[in-house]
């Protein structure tokens, strides 16, 4: 059994990450606390925290065969996914696995900042890309 202990972040692809930056942080009101690339993602991204500890992660393609990158192809900016952050990730997998959840990744993987991450297939989640992740520090 897993519990899921609220809305970790909102992935939103953007073309221009500046462009992104600057809305969220001068329009919207919520600064950008950090920058990351991910090679093996090939995605940069940034997090905007909000006082409630969600964020809004801005993600970019570092490459034209990166998931962001062909995700904006084929849809257009916007929400990419939906992240929920879990008490223990391994035990999530092998609950939503048993019952019945395809899973895109069956083992955790390091995602940006050292979290750990899976990600459900959006064929499970009636069309929501869903990423479950466990902090260590949180």
């Amino acid at each position: 059994m897993f519990k899921v202990l609220g809305i970790d972040h909102i992935g939103v692809a953007v073309k221009d990450l500046e462009e992104g930056k600057s809305f969220w942080s001068d329009i919207i009101g919520i600064p950008c606390t950090n920058q990351e690339t991910v090679a093996e993602q090939k995605v940069t991204t940034t997090f905007h925290p909000t006082p409630n500890g969600s964020e809004v992660e801005l993600l970019i393609g570092t490459a034209p065969d990166s998931p962001i990158t062909k995700y904006i192809e084929r849809s257009g900016e916007g929400i990419q996914h939906v992240a929920l952050r879990v008490d223990n990730i391994e035990n999530a997998i092998a609950d939503l696995m048993a019952k019945g959840v395809r899973m895109i990744d069956e083992k955790p993987r390091i995602g940006a900042g050292g979290a750990k991450i899976a990600f459900l297939h959006p064929k499970s989640t009636k069309g929501v890309l869903l990423e479950i992740c466990e902090h260590e520090d949180r």
